[in-house]
């Protein structure tokens, strides 16, 4: 799931610009001009913009990515199966094994500590994604 909306991230009209000769590439690939057609185009985070007029997509196809991993997570009955992959997942792509923190995995999830705390289908996940990483009998997310 996570490679395929990722790519559907990547397929999206979003560009990045860390300069100004970077910003008049994308207006110029847009078919704007860089002080003209200001008004034409939305700033989002780390560096991104995005043409107002496409803006609807973009929020449509995060929309789906959260409805679509809550789906997944409300069908895992006790956290053994998906949820503890999607922790694994995150956790490792956030080098849990080296920092032994789990925030940055939480905050790529839109999870907080006591999101999962209060879950205990996300706890059990949790702890079994931290377990098998760390090769310990306990999970030390907490």
């Amino acid at each position: 799931m996570r490679n395929r909306q990722q790519q559907e991230v990547n397929a999206l009209p979003i560009r990045f610009a860390f300069s100004q000769e970077q910003f008049r590439e994308i207006m110029k690939e847009w078919g704007l001009r860089p002080k003209m057609d200001l008004d034409k185009i939305a700033r989002i985070p780390f560096g991104g913009f995005i043409q107002k007029k496409d803006a609807p997509l973009m929020h449509e196809t995060f929309a789906w990515h959260h409805r679509e991993l809550q789906a997944a997570i409300d069908a895992d009955p006790t956290g053994e199966g998906f949820i503890k992959d999607m922790f694994f997942s995150e956790l490792e792509n956030h080098e849990y094994s080296y920092t032994g923190t789990v925030e940055d995995a939480l905050d790529s999830l839109g999870l907080s500590f006591e999101d999962v705390a209060a879950n205990p289908r996300l706890a059990r996940g949790l702890n079994l994604a931290a377990k098998e990483i760390r090769g310990q009998e306990q999970g030390m997310w907490m």
